[in-house]
């Protein structure tokens, strides 16, 4: 923290002229782009994502995110106020200081890249404190950022456990804005070090249990339950926007639950580095037996198990999990309300629209949903409706860069990517001229 405050107090990389911070960014983003393929591997050593997933999520996403955000830093402008005359008033955007990111083990690259991207393009200084189960891309990363340009000091990466480099991030005094993305229990705590510190502001995403809605007039219903089944079970459902709640209208429920279940069974799940793997291996041992322990509940809970929900490929010594499907949830069952953040779906029917919007809301937490309809109406009342950060229509995944992602309710604050995301790291400073 004491190396990042140095280097912002001096204005080492604060003053520099926005174009000359968008070189070092645009230099970035394309020494991440030659060594894609390497950063991909490391990152697919510690969390087990599919290659392919990872080389275009990880990689590629943090090269385009880093390149979007130095892009933009020489076309953001004050503001002049609308004053009385005789008075000048000017609004300044100025860096905040030191920025301490938490990030968590599933998508560290392209995660962290939303962190730094509009961080450091705005002028702060960063302390990057990546899981203690993925942080080999992230101490690459920072190699790379230093070889493109970037002084010493500006950017940190801490790494350690979370009850220990966490904690002293979130309770250091020189860090002004923290930054996480992760458990809400964890997000809590942040939250009180913040209060028993320096009320440094805290940003949170805390995941979600988000709704995927299907309703009978969906044009491909096939479709549908085929790009939902990515949804969930892509990164073996270890994704904080994951359709881990799929609400399909009672009349095609079980048509869309045979085609969901037949296309959960054909994703080949294996070997992470290998490019034919669709599904790759749960994050650690104990993740695996936390998703297992999800499945039992649920059928004691009286859930049906229609696909999946065992543990494969064990002799590799690998932790490998079928796509599950489970069925005869009810929106209040522990499977209905809790995040598994593995590849598991409930399977909620409902008869119209006033209740599919009553149970996609009926859940502590607000980041993703879906909606497949061919009524473009409906679609629109149901956007409108659905409490989520983003919703997605006749889609599922896929939204860029250039639009925000945060949640509502208890799955966070403030909102990373696009444009916007820079609203957590600049202070607004207001100039009355007396002229």
């Amino acid at each position: 923290m004491a190396s990042s405050r140095t280097a912002f107090e001096d204005g080492r990389w604060r003053d520099l002229p926005p174009a000359a911070r968008k070189k070092v960014l645009v230099k970035w983003a394309e020494l991440i782009e030659a060594e894609a393929l390497a950063l991909a591997v490391l990152g697919v050593r510690d969390n087990g994502t599919e290659i392919a997933m990872a080389f275009k999520a990880e990689a590629g996403s943090a090269a385009a995110t880093l390149r979007y955000y130095g892009e933009a830093i020489d076309k953001l402008y004050g503001e002049i106020a609308p004053t009385p005359e005789g008075v000048l008033g000017l609004i300044h955007r100025e860096p905040i200081g030191v920025v301490g990111a938490i990030v968590p083990w599933n998508f560290p690259l392209m995660i962290g890249a939303w962190k730094l991207g509009p961080a450091l393009a705005a002028g702060n200084c960063v302390v990057l404190k990546p899981a203690e189960t993925a942080s080999l891309s992230l101490l690459r990363l920072a190699e790379l950022a230093a070889e493109a340009g970037l002084p010493d000091g500006v950017l940190n990466v801490v790494t350690g456990e979370g009850a220990v480099a966490g904690e002293a991030l979130a309770l250091s005094p020189d860090v002004d804005v923290l930054v996480f993305t992760g458990s809400g229990a964890t997000g809590r705590r942040l939250l009180e070090y913040s209060a028993r510190s320096n009320l440094k502001r805290v940003y949170l995403e805390l995941g979600g249990k988000s709704p995927n809605i299907v309703f009978a007039d969906t044009s491909d219903l096939d479709q549908a339950a085929k790009v939902s089944a990515a949804g969930i079970f892509r990164n073996s459902g270890q994704v904080c926007v994951a359709g881990s709640r799929i609400l399909v209208e009672r009349s095609i429920h079980d048509e869309f639950v045979e085609a969901l279940a037949g296309h959960a069974g054909a994703m080949k799940v294996g070997d992470p580095l290998d490019m034919n793997s669709q599904i790759g291996a749960i994050n650690s041992a104990t993740q695996l037996e936390r998703n297992l322990g999800f499945v039992d509940k649920a059928t004691q809970d009286g859930n049906q198990r229609v696909a999946g929900g065992n543990r494969i490929l064990a002799e590799t010594g690998g932790y490998y999990m079928e796509p599950t499907v489970m069925t005869a949830v009810k929106p209040a069952d522990a499977l209905a309300r809790e995040e598994v953040f593995g590849p598991v779906v409930a399977v909620i029917p409902f008869d119209d629209e006033e209740e599919a919007v009553r149970i996609a809301n009926d859940t502590t937490y607000g980041l993703a949903a879906g909606v497949w309809t061919a009524d473009l109406s409906r679609a629109h009342r149901m956007v409108r409706a659905v409490r989520a950060g983003v919703v997605h229509v006749n889609t599922y995944g896929g939204p860029d860069v250039t639009v925000p992602l945060g949640g509502v309710k208890q799955s966070g604050n403030g909102h990373d990517k696009s444009l916007h995301a820079f609203d957590k790291y600049f202070d607004l400073k207001t100039a009355w001229i007396q002229l």
